[in-house]
């Protein structure tokens, strides 16, 4: 990239990229396409990673790789995984790609190797690696090779392409490339750990039964704004049992057994003082909802409802949390009572014969403002609306 190229990206960092493409630039030895790129790039760093779009020098890749690749929060996630390891002395990435997770994961490391078969994709990020990991070693090379002739290691990561040869989404793990399956026995022969980067649309249960069970050492589902983005599954040899569960959304983390709690149907019918609990992302992907129950003391409303109410308020409740001031049937009367006071709520249904637009219309409320209402079947079959304050 020239110096006329650079000024230019420079001068244009917080410019509306699309204007910016259709004026066009008269200096030809601006390469247009080129800054264009980088300034997306580092527009969608601002957002996605922080302390790399405040550092010059920093090297973007195309627009589907920064869209593809882990945030700043997630990678450092993984590395306080990493931090953890008894022994973390050497890393290998065999499917390195813009490389935000490997350099992150690298600092708890004594040495770091990144691989990536891409070549564009690896000019880049081998260059960004002088200035975020120097002491990081970068092979141009496929993964699966390097891995054959990979001496033991302490930990191997790898987050398989979730994309087919048409470039078509894939989910499951035979389906994404290369096939951790395939390749799991020497994964597990030429590392003390494996650390698995999985679709979040993935069924953990599924993932962890097509792996074996009796290799997996925790599984993490991370959530970022209540918004699942990613599963994480860490394997060994033999690892201690029962395995781990980790739910994670941003900086709570709720971690259990999996067990053979049973739910039970709870009698519980919350009431004007007292509090209502919806879990985060990430409880609800685990459909750990006996564990939570018990953890926390609360009861779920119904087995469907997947809502959690006490007399008590209870701060460190891993999700968002309700004072109910009001609950009512679906009895036009009773509605009529209820809402008196409401003219726009923010509405939700759990285990629920209406949609939250049929239900709007009927309560003839508009969308927004402080309250919130819940609309859910309790255990005995009752149709109720919970209308609650957000704590």
């Amino acid at each position: 990239m020239n110096d006329k190229t650079r000024d230019f990206i420079e001068q244009n960092l917080n410019a509306d990229i699309r204007q910016l493409a259709l004026k066009g630039c008269r200096d030809k030895d601006v390469d247009l396409d080129a800054a264009i790129r980088q300034i997306a790039g580092r527009q969608t760093a601002r957002r996605k990673l922080p302390s790399w779009a405040a550092l010059d020098g920093i090297l973007y890749p195309p627009h589907l790789n920064m869209e593809q690749c882990s945030s700043e929060q997630t990678a450092r996630y993984k590395a306080r995984i990493c931090s953890s390891h008894p022994s973390p002395k050497t890393l290998v990435d065999l499917t390195g790609g813009f490389g935000v997770d490997f350099a992150f994961m690298s600092e708890a490391f004594d040495e770091a190797t990144y691989v990536e078969r891409n070549s564009e994709l690896f000019a880049i990020s081998s260059a960004n690696m002088k200035i975020l990991a120097p002491k990081a070693k970068c092979l141009n090379e496929d993964g699966l090779e390097v891995l054959h002739r990979l001496d033991h290691v302490s930990m191997i990561f790898m987050d398989p392409a979730r994309r087919d040869h048409h470039g078509a989404r894939t989910y499951g793990i035979s389906d994404c490339t290369p096939n951790v399956l395939e390749i799991k026995d020497e994964l597990l022969q030429k590392a003390d750990v494996v650390m698995l980067k999985l679709s979040p649309m993935l069924d953990w249960h599924k993932a962890i039964s097509d792996l074996g069970e009796q290799y997996i050492k925790e599984v993490h589902i991370v959530s970022v704004q209540n918004e699942c983005k990613e599963l994480l599954i860490i394997m060994q040899q033999q690892p201690a049992k029962p395995f781990t569960v980790y739910c994670v959304n941003d900086d709570a983390v709720f971690s259990y057994h999996p067990s053979s709690l049973i739910l039970h149907p709870s009698s519980f019918i919350p009431h004007p003082s007292s509090f209502l609990y919806e879990p985060n992302a990430s409880i609800m992907k685990a459909g750990c909802f006996a564990e939570i129950e018990q953890a926390f003391e609360v009861s779920q409303l119904a087995p469907n409802s997947h809502l959690f109410a006490s007399d008590q308020a209870i701060a460190d409740f891993p999700g968002r949390k309700f004072r109910v001031t009001a609950v009512t049937s679906m009895n036009k009367q009773e509605l009529k009572q209820a809402l008196k006071d409401i003219r726009q709520a923010n509405i939700a249904v759990r285990n629920f014969p209406m949609s939250v637009a049929d239900l709007r219309k009927r309560l003839k409320l508009s969308e927004g403002g402080n309250d919130y209402i819940f609309a859910t079947t309790l255990t005995e079959g009752k149709k109720v609306l919970i209308i609650c304050q957000h704590l």
